[in-house]
């Protein structure tokens, strides 16, 4: 055995004590969120944890370690002097004000929802086996709406969609649009609200989000919208002005045979909107935070599903423009651009 370099092992040592204090972070936000103690604390100015104990109701004792762990890692600040804990504006944008498109808690949650199931992945990991999406925890479903809901909101409207050559005055005159792999229904009932004249399916292979999307879509009163439990290779209808897929192909098992389908259901003119989390074409260019998180949820979410189904491609949260665009050429799109991007996401817009 070669023996190490001090140096670097003291270094590669002091990174992974920052990622396992980040770990503790990631829990410690998620419990804070789960209890409400972040929406009890914006606002509000320093604040001891007497204080805080009063207005939420909890155990003194645990808010007091709980803001403690918090206080080190900067989740919140602390007066030494007077004792006291406060939530500074940016803070509670990190932590809590539910919608803000900088919110983490979906993350947070998302994060929290792989280490529930870890016996499953250990053994998916081993057995070299697919795990169906249907066997993820539930609060997965939910993180993953709540994830991607803000960025929806944030950008689709204003930016994903009028990038798609004619595609925004179709759906202000009236076209008809699916959603396929829609999940809880978040980006088709946006949708939906912003364009009345157009009528709107949500298509998913999960049942429980698909009944999920129909509450939503009910307590939201749209009426444009309707939601069928349908996989992407198999939904029905025909002459679609655009059909849309947020953040799931490539957990699909078969990318390829959806993307046919998909364009053998569109109009003559029909558009393929495709978002796919961003990445470049190579290992060496997603090696960065974001790629890592990415890559860590394909190691236990994406890959694992896609291997669960027929063909079991594999394509991966990390594919990039480059490969996606492979895949939509085999499934007959001649033309292929980048429309638009944000930090997270990369859109394609696909044509026969």
């Amino acid at each position: 055995m070669t023996a190490p370099n001090e140096a670097k092992l003291e270094e590669l040592a002091g990174k992974v004590i920052g990622d396992i204090a980040g770990a503790t972070g990631v829990l410690m936000a998620y419990l804070g969120d789960q209890a409400g103690v972040y929406d009890a604390m914006d606002g509000e100015g320093p604040m001891t944890s007497e204080t805080l104990a009063k207005k939420t109701g909890l155990n003194e004792r645990y808010l007091r370690e709980w803001l403690s762990v918090n206080a080190a890692a900067g989740y919140v600040d602390y007066d030494a002097k007077n004792e006291t804990f406060a939530l500074s504006p940016e803070q509670a944008t990190i932590f809590g004000r539910e919608g803000q498109p900088m919110c983490m808690q979906g993350f947070f949650q998302a994060i929290v929802s792989q280490f529930e199931s870890h016996e499953k992945i250990v053994d998916t990991f081993k057995s070299g086996k697919g795990r169906p999406w249907s066997d993820q925890p539930p609060c997965c479903f939910c993180a993953t709406d709540r994830f991607f809901r803000p960025g929806y909101a944030a950008h689709l409207m204003d930016a994903w969609i009028p990038s798609l050559t004619g595609v925004k005055d179709k759906l202000e005159a009236g076209g008809s649009v699916a959603d396929i792999g829609c999940g809880y229904g978040s980006s088709t009932i946006l949708m939906a609200k912003t364009f009345p004249n157009s009528t709107f399916t949500g298509f998913d292979f999960h049942e429980p989000s698909v009944e999920k999307a129909r509450e939503e879509a009910a307590k939201e009163g749209v009426a444009n919208v309707k939601f069928e439990v349908a996989s992407a290779k198999d939904f029905p209808g025909s002459d679609y002005d655009l059909a849309c897929i947020f953040d799931a192909l490539h957990d699909m098992g078969d990318p390829v045979g959806a993307a046919a389908h998909i364009r053998e259901t569109l109009s003559p003119d029909g558009v393929f909107m495709l978002v796919e989390p961003m990445a470049g074409d190579k290992l060496e260019e997603n090696l960065h935070p974001l790629g890592r998180i990415f890559y860590g949820f394909s190691t236990t979410a994406c890959v694992p599903a896609s291997l669960a189904q027929e063909v079991g491609l594999g394509l991966g949260a990390q594919a990039g423009e480059k490969r996606l665009t492979q895949v939509l050429n085999e499934a007959g799109f001649t033309k292929v651009r980048r429309a638009s991007e944000t930090p997270t996401n990369m859109v394609l817009e696909a044509r026969a």
